[in-house]
């Protein structure tokens, strides 16, 4: 695998992050009956603040990317999508203990929310995260720093 690097992403890094976010949302999307790109393309512009944005890298290739939100007592894992033709070599581990170290680092636990319907529950709960309630359409989970 080709190491990885990361970097705060710009403005003009937005459609890439959109088309990547697109891809991984579409499965899990559908198996609920509510995939809409032109939806999830607005709603992502919408929110989109580059500086809070960490883009994964894999030599040039932007491969993925994060959204780690600061909040009162915790951590808000806002985003994380990895393209899924780079998916299942490790590389959203990789990224997961980049975030996990964070965490820890400033003694802050994470939170998260997931679509119910998509494989990434499986993903956050191997990495330590557990469920703390469940809302029509999400799961939400928390993970303590240690």
């Amino acid at each position: 695998m080709i190491p990885l690097s990361f970097k705060t992403a710009m403005s003009t890094d937005l459609e890439k992050l959109i088309s990547i976010r697109i891809a991984v949302m579409r499965e899990s999307l559908e198996n609920v009956g509510r995939f809409d790109p032109e939806r999830a393309r607005e709603r992502f512009a919408n929110k989109f603040t580059a500086d809070k944005t960490t883009l994964v890298l894999q030599g040039d290739e932007i491969i993925g990317f994060y959204v780690l939100l600061a909040r009162e007592n915790y951590l808000w894992l806002d985003h994380l999508y990895i393209d899924p033709a780079t998916q299942g070599g490790g590389v959203g581990s990789c990224v997961m203990n980049k975030i996990i170290k964070i965490s820890r680092s400033k003694k802050l636990p994470l939170k998260l929310c997931a679509l119910k319907e998509s494989k990434a529950n499986n993903f956050y709960i191997k990495h330590g995260f557990e469920l703390t309630h469940s809302e029509e359409w999400d799961n939400f989970y928390s993970r303590p720093y240690l």
